[in-house]
């Protein structure tokens, strides 16, 4: 038995999708939980279990998780982690955590994140009661840019480094990047849309943009024994760096939004849409038209 669980936030339009891919690619033997906050009613006959849960993305992936397993799951029954915009595209089942007790995204590409993410994380029920699972923000790691940072499954890795246990980290497998971060595929096993529920801006963004304006005071050209005179310079390069910064994240959210809408009309329209990323010489007709369907 594999019992998955998921969240939908105020956006209906990821289930279909999601559901799909889970039906094709898990055994007929699963339950799907969901926590559908904002959600049409329309769509709860769809799940096992359905529930509106107050909190943030991490409260709601714990109690849904205690909602499984207090529910008489058996010890040895898989639970799967998923977040409204992934799913499968390959078969899941106990040989993904071939020699661990858990297996999960690990999203190297965003400035070496080091956690457990819950876009895809499979274990089992007997192992996520036995450790105290949590996927509450509070254990930081250091990024690539030197930074301390938490985020959602950070508490869960700090229980696996303090107990010493190895997981399998399922890390980006594609060969066509369309975007750093977004349209992720991991270990040919799962596609992560990524942003599928917010605004498409991420750490990784906002940092890497960042370090313009941070750096911009520096440029000054005034002499340090001017200090009146150079105190404006500083302020005026850094005002304009930030303004700058702001504008640059603007255009690179407004182009996401158009790129993730084409991606999703993929998925929409063809169930093998995930090729493109996986083969370079792929072409996905995005035609929203039913002759594109597959």
């Amino acid at each position: 038995m594999i019992h998955v669980v998921t969240v939908h936030f105020m956006d209906d339009r990821w289930i279909g999708p999601q559901l799909r891919f889970l039906n094709r690619f898990l055994p007929p033997d699963r339950t799907i939980t969901g926590c559908l906050n904002g959600i049409d009613p329309r769509w709860a006959p769809c799940f096992d279990v359905t529930v509106d849960l107050e909190g943030e993305h991490a409260d709601k992936l714990n109690a849904l998780a205690a909602i499984v397993t207090s529910g008489g799951a058996d010890p040895e029954d898989l639970l799967l982690f998923i977040d409204g915009d992934a799913f499968p595209i390959a078969p899941v089942g106990p040989d993904v955590l071939g020699d661990h007790p858990l297996a999960a995204v690990r999203r190297d590409e965003n400035l070496a994140d080091r956690q457990p993410h819950p876009s895809f994380c499979l274990t089992t029920v007997g192992f996520w009661n036995d450790v105290g699972g949590d996927w509450s923000k509070g254990h930081t790691w250091e990024t690539s840019t030197g930074s301390q940072v938490t985020d959602v499954g950070g508490n869960l890795l700090g229980i696996l480094e303090e107990r010493g246990i190895c997981w399998r980290p399922l890390l980006r497998s594609n060969v066509v990047d369309l975007d750093p971060l977004y349209f992720g595929v991991y270990a040919d096993l799962v596609y992560h849309h990524g942003a599928g529920f917010r605004i498409p801006k991420t750490r990784r963004m906002l940092a890497t943009n960042r370090q313009d304006v941070l750096f911009a005071a520096s440029a000054a050209r005034t002499p340090a024994w001017v200090p009146v005179v150079g105190r404006v310079e500083r302020s005026l390069r850094y005002r304009y760096a930030d303004f700058r910064q702001r504008q640059q994240i603007s255009q690179l959210v407004l182009e996401a939004r158009d790129q993730a809408d084409d991606v999703f009309r993929a998925i929409e329209t063809n169930d093998e849409f995930f090729h493109m990323f996986l083969d370079a010489s792929t072409e996905v007709d995005t035609d929203p038209s039913p002759t594109a369907a597959s």
